[in-house]
């Protein structure tokens, strides 16, 4: 019994080996990872530059204008604690606004000099970042020194009502420059801090209208 030929035939080894896919190629893979991470990079440098991290001229008037508004606002309420015969709800108002604006005021200047600008307002006009002009120590809600002089000579009911009316006035022009600055303040903490003077302040002005109708 003769055994049967033996296949010669050459063997292809090009033919005999499929392909890999295209997503299992480790050239293809690199290659696509490269390719990804080069348009993230893209992308990320093309948002980075949309957003303009620089302040501008609301975030510094803002900050100057509104610096010297709750310097006033402290002013108030310590000359009414040196008064007699106040109402002891509103000393309690009174010294929540030292304690409150004079931290914001601290807030205020370290922004100011991270951004390199003035911690105050070194001109003669106040709110031209608003599109108003008014002169320094005049912008509105600002106590005049004869309001304050006038808080300083009384006592009793008279002061109450006084401490009352400037205080709920103060906060009536700060709230219009902190809203402002909510919706134009390029600035993320700016618009941060405008937006808690707006609340804190609302509710200041509803419990002064509650302690003393």
């Amino acid at each position: 019994m003769s055994d049967s030929p033996e296949d010669t035939t050459p063997l292809n080894i090009a033919e005999s080996v499929s392909p890999l896919p295209w997503w299992q190629n480790p050239i293809n893979i690199i290659t696509m990872l490269v390719t990804m991470a080069l348009a993230a990079g893209m992308i990320g440098w093309l948002v980075r530059d949309s957003v303009d991290p620089r302040p501008n001229e609301v975030d510094v008037g803002f900050l100057q204008d509104m610096r010297e508004h709750h310097e006033n606002a402290v002013a108030i309420s310590f000359v009414f604690l040196d008064l007699n015969e106040t109402q002891q709800s509103l000393r309690t108002v009174a010294r929540s606004v030292i304690l409150g604006q004079g931290i914001d005021i601290g807030r205020m200047i370290q922004m100011l000099r991270e951004m390199g600008r003035a911690e105050a307002n070194m001109g003669d006009t106040s709110m031209t970042w608003m599109g108003m002009s008014a002169a320094v120590g005049s912008m509105p809600g600002i106590a005049t020194p004869a309001q304050l002089d006038l808080l300083a000579s009384s006592a009793g009911a008279t002061a109450n009502q006084l401490f009352v009316d400037l205080m709920i006035e103060h906060h009536l022009g700060a709230l219009e420059m902190a809203e402002f600055a909510v919706a134009r303040a390029q600035m993320p903490e700016v618009q941060g801090l405008a937006g808690s003077i707006v609340e804190a302040q609302q509710g200041e002005i509803a419990e002064l209208r509650k302690l003393w109708p």
